[in-house]
């Protein structure tokens, strides 16, 4: 076969790690033809870089509302559900962790790359990780039926942090595990040297899920936000991912609104105890996103 010399390719260790996969599970793609461009160069094989991951599974359908909201990402329609969920995702989710930007500012800025007229103080941050968030959406549109992996996680963070303050300091590690330790509503989360290994083991418990219900992808939220992988943007990647893991399990996403926050800290401080607390949280949630798109006619 002819190899394009402008090409770029990576190990079979490179290709596993990139999408957390064992060497194993990688080796027997590339020799069953399954990753395509992928040779062997004596007993090495090669695979180019952009190589995407092998569906597994041919039963397993695509949510209807993901083909929607694939559909409309390109269009960019207003009123549509990607144009709603992009604004009022986005909105909530930064203004749980302090963002000052409306929703109208919120909208300006998803729609006309500004944020209206205002006689307030804008704080920079704000716009840049609003910007960002719509970034982050469209990522977990492209990406939500992949294997939910470390690399996938910390992509997210980088794009969600990329050009913010926090990204020109030499200590904040953007798109990497925090290097100082960090806390949640006043306790303690797991050590900065502890962050990978549990981490890897959290994700090993979740991917050996076969049929992956609402409850599976709360306990994962849970466990993800007591560890507190990042120096900052936890909750906001937190919340991403259960909405990527919906969307890949065909289960109705929802967002935590403004009116939800509280109810939603408790049960995240409560669950393992009382579980209900944050069930009943994200019930309501899923009822919420449910009349939107009844309202939209879907």
């Amino acid at each position: 076969m002819p190899i394009a010399l402008d090409m770029e390719y990576i190990s079979v260790i490179q290709f596993a790690e990139k999408y957390g996969i064992s060497e194993r599970t990688a080796r027997n793609y590339c020799a069953q033809g399954k990753i395509e461009g992928a040779f062997l160069t004596g007993k090495t094989w090669n695979i180019p870089a952009d190589a995407v991951l092998p569906k597994r599974g041919a039963n397993k359908k695509t949510s209807p509302l993901l083909k929607v909201l694939r559909e409309q990402k390109s269009s960019r329609l207003k009123g549509s559900i990607y144009h709603r969920t992009q604004i009022d995702l986005t909105y909530n989710s930064n203004h749980i962790e302090g963002s000052r930007l409306t929703h109208d500012q919120t909208r300006y800025i998803f729609e006309t790359n500004t944020i209206g007229i205002t006689d307030q103080a804008i704080n920079v941050d704000d716009i840049v990780e609003t910007v960002n968030h719509f970034r982050c959406i469209d990522y977990i549109i492209d990406h939500a039926e992949e294997k939910l992996t470390e690399n996938l996680i910390r992509q997210l963070h980088l794009i969600l942090k990329s050009g913010t303050s926090d990204s020109k300091k030499d200590w904040f590690m953007v798109g990497d595990y925090k290097r100082l330790p960090n806390e949640v509503g006043g306790m303690d989360t797991c050590p900065p040297e502890e962050v990978h290994k549990q981490i890897k083991a959290l994700l090993s418990e979740y991917n050996a899920i076969r049929q992956r219900t609402l409850e599976d992808i709360l306990d994962f939220h849970v466990s993800f936000e007591r560890i507190h992988p990042f120096q900052d943007g936890n909750g906001r990647v937190g919340r991403l991912i259960m909405f990527k893991e919906c969307l890949a399990n065909n289960i109705v996403p929802f967002i935590i609104t403004d009116e939800l926050k509280m109810f939603y800290y408790r049960g995240l401080h409560e669950w393992g105890h009382v579980n209900g607390y944050l069930t009943d949280t994200i019930l309501t949630a899923q009822d919420q996103y449910k009349a939107l798109l009844s309202h939209l006619g879907y």
